[in-house]
């Protein structure tokens, strides 16, 4: 009898570290400051947003690390839900990241990159084809542009080199992330000692404030968005070297460092632009960058962005295809999803098979619109996955627990608490996505009745 391959256990603290950064710096950092200073109406609120949507990131990380170090297998949240609730719940999960959540969210990353790459190379912006039928955002005919097939090469580029081992992709992760936070660093360096600045930003140019609590949420909405991705580690948790210390380490250490450099940069942002120029601008660094430098400030803001987009598609494609692999390993999806690769020890066909699907979503134009239906049903799974570190105390006291949630049980039920808030004005404010991500449930409920009756008959 032939030998089960299983993947392979390549990736350090550091490479860890790097996909937590990596892969939660993303866009958001650049587009998120004029929304929240929208939402709330000054730069002292949008601060108190940012440490607060950084403390709850960092909750989130502390529960995560002891469900990690307990249980580091393939597929992140999906085992733990498995474990805590029963396949339904995991397979629910799975089913999600798969089709929207995770596909999706590559497809979005890689049109963004696109987009600042059209500042250097406008003939992306160029359309090739229409497909003459409704199919387009607002039910407009479907325009093909050159750019889109550039998103999907890049998406396939980083496919091959995380095909060919995570030790290859986790060396690329390394590397494009000391690249982005470096230029990050620069820019916000550059902010905070400009002669040009002044403190008075911070406290007499303040914009109307809109939303009273209702615009606290909308703008800790936005900016949760900007920290998601800490959890993204967990998902390789079977290809990490010493789980048990490292997959702490680097949920705990990224989160924290991403939280710093986040609020950094918000102060650099104020500190030379008014509440009113940030509110005015789509990319507030650029602008930044645009009043001390000019244009070729903007530019180096847009190559920085690349390199930062770059690293989260990266960190996004290396984690998400361990999802699929432990649901067909579990016999709960296409059984191809669940072979390794023999000489590589990857789970390759996962990946392939999500990155074709994020490219088709690229093609689609609808990814933004995909992402936003599943926010409802998201938040509802990675609540119920905070709770399952209580669950599990509780349901398996005697499994090993390397590290233990600090702050136990009062973090967790923290995470659980804020999640059932957004769940509640996701739900009052986007009634129609949030009713379609239910929908895309139900969608997989028979596949999931299919499968599962297989696997007991096998």
């Amino acid at each position: 009898m032939s030998e089960k391959l299983t993947l392979r256990r390549d990736l350090g603290l550091w490479g860890a570290a790097a996909i937590v950064v990596g892969t939660v710096i993303g866009s958001g950092v650049f587009v998120v400051p004029k929304r929240a200073v929208i939402a709330t109406g000054s730069p002292d609120w949008v601060t108190l947003v940012w440490i607060v949507g950084g403390l709850l990131s960092l909750a989130g990380a502390l529960t995560y690390a002891e469900l990690s170090a307990m249980m580091p297998e393939a597929g992140g949240e999906y085992v733990y839900l498995r474990e805590a609730y029963g396949p339904f719940f995991a397979f629910v999960y799975g089913w999600t990241q798969f089709w929207v959540a995770k596909s999706g969210s590559i497809a979005t990353l890689a049109s963004g990159f696109l987009i600042y790459l059209s500042n250097f190379v406008p003939v992306l912006e160029q359309t090739f084809a229409t497909i003459p039928l409704p199919i387009g955002p607002g039910g407009q005919p479907l325009e093909l542009k050159l750019g889109q097939l550039a998103a999907m090469g890049v998406i396939l580029f980083l496919a091959g080199v995380n095909y060919f081992g995570v030790k290859a992709g986790g060396q690329l992760q390394i590397v494009v992330t000391i690249a982005k936070v470096g230029l990050l660093v620069g820019i916000i360096l550059i902010g905070l000692f400009s002669s040009q600045g002044a403190v008075s930003n911070f406290t007499t140019s303040v914009m109307p404030n809109p939303g009273g609590a209702s615009g606290f949420f909308v703008a800790l909405v936005a900016i949760l968005w900007a920290y998601d991705g800490w959890n993204n580690v967990s998902m390789v948790s079977s290809e990490v070297k010493n789980p048990q210390r490292n997959l702490p380490l680097a949920l705990i250490c990224g989160t924290l460092g991403v939280m710093i450099i986040y609020l950094l940069a918000n102060t650099a942002y104020f500190y030379v632009l008014s509440s009113a120029e940030v509110a005015a601008s789509d990319r507030v660094p650029a602008e930044m960058m645009r009043k001390l430098f000019g244009a070729s400030g903007a530019s180096i803001v847009s190559i920085a962005a690349m390199i930062s987009i770059f690293s989260a598609l990266n960190g996004s494609i290396l984690s998400g295809g361990r999802v699929p692999y432990a649901m067909a390993l579990d016999g709960l999806f296409f059984k191809k999803i669940a072979e390794v690769h023999p000489e590589y020890r990857t789970p390759a066909q996962s990946m392939i098979w999500l990155s074709l699907w994020s490219g088709v979503l690229v093609f689609s134009g609808q990814y933004d619109q995909l992402a936003a239906t599943v926010v409802f049903s998201s938040w509802i799974l990675y609540g119920m996955t905070a709770a399952s570190v209580i669950v599990l105390r509780r349901k398996r006291p005697n499994l090993a627990r390397p590290y233990k949630t600090l702050g136990y049980p009062v973090i967790p039920i923290l995470f659980v608490a804020v999640a059932a808030i957004l769940i509640f004005f996701t739900l009052k404010d986007q009634p129609r996505e949030s009713l379609l991500g239910l929908g895309l449930i139900a969608l997989g409920i028979p596949f999931y009745s299919y499968w599962s009756k297989q696997k007991k008959a096998s």
